[in-house]
């Protein structure tokens, strides 16, 4: 299948770069994307476009036309597929890292407050509380939302916002005192 802007690009001038680099792209991108996939590169995307990025620079001594460009690029797309696979060879091997096998993490300040380390964390304590109260408590104090962006959100007034945070806030610190065996 022809590409219109190449057949374009045979009839025009062809000293014009730019028509030069937007035909080759359009005629040559896919196959050079799909050469690459095939001699196994993990981001063909990246090397294509670094590809492209390579044949910018050379259009204006290409000799050639859009043929031209096709062996060109295939040739810096060759050659970017063996800088790959040296670079891998050079580098070691990696593996991915699962962090419930380490045994040196501690618990993150994050999981301690969520409650995923052990005991009885945010979570728990909002998970009783009604939608209302948890709604609020997570636009004010977790989203750090105004009183007045709050209130936009969740359709009421601002004096409302106010007096459902304050009666939620009561309601978790209760059900904190209560889960802590304090009155």
């Amino acid at each position: 299948m022809l590409d219109p802007l190449a057949d374009e690009y045979v009839q025009a001038d062809q000293d014009d770069p730019a028509l030069l680099f937007t035909a080759a792209y359009n005629s040559y991108a896919g196959p050079v994307f799909g050469y690459l996939r095939a001699r196994g590169v993990d981001d063909p995307e990246a090397v294509t476009q670094d590809v492209f990025l390579a044949l910018h620079p050379q259009l204006e001594t290409l000799q050639g036309g859009l043929q031209g460009a096709k062996s060109l690029l295939f040739s810096i797309a060759h050659a970017r597929m063996v800088d790959y696979y040296r670079k891998r060879a050079r580098t070691p091997a990696s593996t991915p890292y699962e962090q419930d096998l380490d045994g040196r993490r501690a618990p993150s300040a994050e999981d301690q407050a969520f409650g995923r380390d052990a005991g009885l964390g945010v979570s728990d304590l909002l998970e009783g509380l009604a939608d209302d109260y948890r709604e609020v408590l997570a636009l004010r104090v977790v989203a750090d939302l105004s009183v007045e962006e709050t209130a936009a959100i969740m359709g009421k007034s601002q004096g409302a916002v106010k007096q459902l945070q304050r009666r939620a806030l009561g309601a978790l610190k209760k059900r904190a005192q209560q889960t802590n065996g304090t009155s």
